[in-house]
């Protein structure tokens, strides 16, 4: 009878608060921020300082490998935008933590994501060095534009969304005209690769943050009602010729000037805050510095000042020369006919803010406090938040969220006797976990923990540090009783004596000791401290790397850097058998629960199973493509688990030899594992920071079976492969603003139009069927029309437009695109029928126009095709007009219900507001202009009369 097997599942992920290969950004309400915590995204409440729900994808939706978040933007609405490394975006409902759909079309990991003002559109960027647009409510890609020759790092839209500015490592700014689909300005003069931009919420200035040693200013020019560009407010005027004019109409983008930074490392992040009154501008390294904006009323009156100071420098000059030459030099008096605002005449060093280690990501709070002028939030690269209150003349950190992770690797895992507590032990900090809850209970300062143990009554633990001492921790008090200086090495290891109160430790000083722990009630003490006490110690000839002692407490195994295992007796430490055979040091080693095997991985990135009876190898396994780490029978059972520096967690059968299951999650080295009394769950830790549960389940599994689906992955993967390669050109280049289809061939595509071309073949053979039946009733043979039961009760037609429904709308144009033209015309036949259908007209107008497009050739020379596009031609704009005409009516009687709801109450509605402020914000600037022209002319004629009394004295 073939053996089934239990299989293990991902339960839990936890120990990661944000990870630093993504952005943070804050939700649209500033109650909540959104941070990248690999796969997951993690929302933390700000205030409370908890994390309230992860979006998490679920398990059939990232079929191998998980992959991690690479790029958040949160929407004007509660909608999340998440890129990932594979180059697939999902968006999600924040409010309800539910994944609304996912887009595919990048084909690196998506490096910039952002939002128009309304939340409608969403362009992302990649590592393909493309730019795609996508509709968010119709959920499908608009376009991609190509033309960047290397990753796009940043992405800002301009002109209500009418254009798009892309940069890139390949050091140029583009402008792109959305309506049109092309690329109308590329903007050039950074020296280095361009890593952020963004624009003020007025839109009117564009900053760029490079490795340059200056940030770069551009003015914006745009026709709004109500806006102007910053050319009109410097109070220049443009009298420029028809080709100038001409020539002036692509220039979205002109450069307005420098500033020079004070951090010499590149610019990471350059973003305004949302009221545009601060610039803040990360570097790749631990400083921020934020500037003021100043408004044009105070940059007119800075640059007044400017050049009035220039003046008097000038003639005090002038003065001089009189003296000197007797010659008067009036040139200076026409320096202030012009007003040039310059950049450090708006932009205005405010403060620096220094977090304590390199920062990842920063992100303003879209809701300005009442006490400060701004909130920012930082993510550092040690898995930790920063929230900074910024004043006007200082920054205070108002709160830190540092507790539920480590700042570094987690070295060891350790579970207590009945499973209830967790304890893992990284650089600075030991961390006592709730294993089935991810809830970090106590976190208590130490060493550098290489090795851990907790004491059976769950009241005390052990870490054994790379300094050499063992580390006494309370864990109700969370503290570190006392440290105990025991070996003059690292302690490498520390195992548990079975039915005795004591442990082993094996350290890099070549000693194997052994300890005992006893409880002494001290006179005057309510509680019994733990007493810790050296018995015997072992000299070994070289470093101890792992020590395991085996279940009956008759043998002990320790490997050491000669990569050999020793086995001792306990009892008398006599010489018992050596375990040779590894290339490389023996890394780690268990005994099984019956004390017949011992099993070694080693960093020749091998498993040897050996029999400690005889100490014969009894297997060697190649088991993973690096450093096996960890390795751990399951009790009671030859089962065991094992982890590598290849990120995988592996499940075996020592009889068989046979590798059963290949756990994926991790997202670097795992360093340790802990396994759980009853084998029903495991937890591993990694370098990636996040420890994480495996559970036992109750579905059984074959050993051929998982064969079998590990060569279909591999033979899919490969597939994948040779879809996006075998045919595209080695160093192909895009054109110029070349513009080419959102979506991407995946296995989904294909998939989905194989269903489709099985669809039209089963409605093709049901018609002929119906016909037939058809003649027979004609005939006079009356029998009983029995349908097809692959039809599930529907027609035909109805049965070819439920499978194509079911096809993701983002996924529709590949899907089409892969149909075959004979296919194609069966597919446009059943148009009119769906037309009928209000709700599917959009389909219908889709799938239409895609085959069109993509048979156009064959269409025009096909006879056949003639009467099925005339009757496209006859029915198709009479019903989108019929749809067209219900949505302007339907628009039409909002606005009115809008009305006569403004008519009976005095609060106006949100957008007339923002309407209202905006013209009033305009207005008084047109009054601050006419003011500073009057005084402007003022000046000059006191200018002039004292010149004239100056020339007639």
């Amino acid at each position: 009878m073939v053996k089934a097997y239990l299989r293990y599942e991902p339960a839990a992920a936890f120990g990661v608060i944000v990870s630093v290969d993504s952005n943070i950004t804050y939700d649209s309400s500033g109650k909540h921020l959104l941070a990248p915590a690999l796969e997951k995204v993690g929302v933390w409440h700000v205030r409370q300082g908890v994390c309230t729900k992860s979006l998490v994808p679920s398990t059939s939706s990232r079929a191998g490998p998980s992959l991690a978040v690479t790029s958040l933007a949160s929407s004007p609405s509660s909608l999340v935008a998440s890129g990932y490394a594979d180059g697939s975006i999902r968006i999600w409902d924040g409010d309800k933590g539910t994944c609304e759909t996912t887009l595919n079309g990048h084909k690196g990991a998506v490096t910039a994501l952002r939002y128009n003002k309304l939340g409608s559109l969403l362009a992302s960027g990649s590592k393909d060095n493309d730019v795609i647009l996508w509709d968010v409510i119709g959920e499908t890609g608009l376009f991609r534009l190509r033309g960047h020759r290397d990753q796009v790092t940043d992405l800002v839209f301009l002109d209500a969304g009418k254009k798009l500015v892309s940069s890139s490592k390949d050091k140029f700014l583009r402008v792109w005209d959305l309506e049109t689909q092309h690329c109308m300005q590329i903007i050039s003069g950074h020296h280095s690769e361009i890593w952020s931009i963004d624009v003020d919420p007025e839109e009117r200035y564009l900053v760029s943050g490079s490795a340059d040693v200056e940030l770069r200013f551009y003015t914006v020019k745009h026709d709004l009602v109500y806006r102007k560009s910053i050319s009109d407010l410097s109070g220049k005027e443009n009298l420029n010729d028809a080709d100038t004019v001409s020539q002036d109409k692509w220039q979205v983008l002109k450069h307005f000037g420098e500033i020079q930074r004070q951090n010499k490392d590149r610019v990471a992040t350059v973003r305004f805050s949302k009221s545009g009154n601060l610039l803040a501008s990360q570097v790749a390294g631990k400083t921020v510095e934020i500037f003021r904006v100043l408004d044009d009323a105070e940059a007119k009156r800075k640059a007044k000042r400017r050049i009035h100071r220039k003046k008097e420098k000038k003639s005090i000059k002038g003065a001089v020369e009189i003296t000197e030459n007797g010659e008067t030099n009036h040139g200076a008096e026409d320096d202030g006919n012009n007003l040039v605002v310059t950049v450090p005449d708006v932009f205005k060093l405010l403060q620096t803010i220094r977090a304590s280690k390199k920062i990842s990501s920063i992100s303003f709070c879209p809701i300005k406090p009442k006490s400060s002028v701004a909130t920012l939030a930082l993510s550092l690269n040690n898995n930790s938040l920063e929230f900074y209150s910024i004043e006007s003349s200082s920054n205070t950190k108002t709160l830190a969220i540092e507790l539920q992770g480590h700042r570094s690797d987690i070295r060891s895992l350790t579970l207590s006797a009945d499973n209830t507590l967790l304890m893992s032990t990284s650089h600075n900090a030991v961390k006592i976990w709730n294993p089935s809850t991810g809830s970090c209970l106590r976190t208590i300062d130490s060493g550098y923990g290489l090795c851990g143990l907790i004491v059976p009554n769950n009241k005390y633990a052990f870490v054994g540090t790379k300094s050499g001492t063992i580390e006494i921790i309370d864990i109700g008090s969370g503290t570190c009783m006392e440290v105990v200086e025991a070996h003059g090495g690292s302690i490498q290891w520390i195992a548990a004596i079975p039915n005795e109160d004591g442990f082993v430790t094996g350290s890099a000083d070549h000693d194997v000791k052994f300890w005992e722990y006893k409880f002494k009630q001290k006179p005057g003490q309510d509680s019994k401290p733990l007493l810790l006490s050296n018995v015997r110690t072992a000299k070994m000839n070289d470093d101890v790397l792992a020590v395991a002692v085996s279940p009956d407490a008759k043998y002990i195994a320790v490997a050491l850097l000669d990569c050999t295992v020793k086995v001792f007796f306990v009892d008398s430490l006599k010489f018992f058998i050596s375990l040779y055979g590894h290339k490389l040091p023996v890394l780690c080693m268990d005994i099984s629960s019956d004390g017949d095997l011992i099993v070694t991985g080693s960093a020749d990135k091998n498993l040897k199973i050996w029999g400690l009876d005889f100490g014969d190898c009894h297997k060697s396994i190649f088991a993973h493509a690096d450093s096996v780490m960890a390795v751990q029978f399951v009790r009671n059972t030859h089962y065991m688990f094992s982890v590598g520096k290849d990120r995988l967690v592996k499940y075996w059968d020592a009889d068989k030899f046979e590798l059963l299951l290949t756990l994926q999650g991790h997202h670097a080295d795992v360093w340790c594992l802990a396994m759980s009394n009853r084998g029903d769950f495991i937890v591993t830790g990694s370098h990636d920071r996040s420890i994480r549960r495996w559970d036992r389940t109750e579905e059984p599994f074959f050993i051929e079976e998982e064969k079998e689906k590990r060569l279909e992955e591999m033979f899919e993967s490969d597939l994948d492969n040779a879809i996006e390669d075998r045919y595209a050109p080695k160093e192909e280049l895009p054109e110029e603003g070349a513009v080419a289809l959102a979506g991407k061939k995946t296995q989904e595509t294909l998939t989905a139009t194989d269903m489709i071309i099985e669809a039209l073949d089963i409605a093709e053979e049901e018609l002929e069927r119906i016909a037939k039946h058809e003649e027979e009733k004609t005939s006079g043979s009356i029998a009983e029309f029995q349908p097809d039961i692959r039809m599930l009760g529907l027609s035909p037609s109805d049965y070819v437009l439920r499978t194509l429904s079911n096809v993701n709308t983002n996924d529709l144009e590949q899907t089409l695109l892969a149909l075959p033209f004979s296919d194609a015309l069966k597919l446009l036949s059943y148009l009119k029928d769906w037309a009928s259908n209000p709700d599917k007209v959009e389909l219908v107008c889709r799938v239409a126009m895609v085959l069109l497009q993509i048979h156009h050739n064959q269409l025009i020379t096909t006879p056949a095709a003639r009467p099925v596009l005339t009757a496209l031609k006859d029915f198709l704009y009479a019903r989108v007009k019929e749809r067209k005409d219900t949505v302007g009516f339907n628009l039409a009687a909002m606005d009115h219900l809008k009305q006569l709801m403004a008519l009976r109450s005095d609060a106006l509605f949100q957008d007339a507001k923002a309407k209202l402020q905006e013209i009033r914000s305009y207005q008084s600037k047109r009054l601050e202009a006419r003011a500073d022209t009057k005084t402007e002319k003022r000046k000059k004629k006191k200018q002039k009369k004292s010149s004239d009394i100056h020339a007639w004295t």
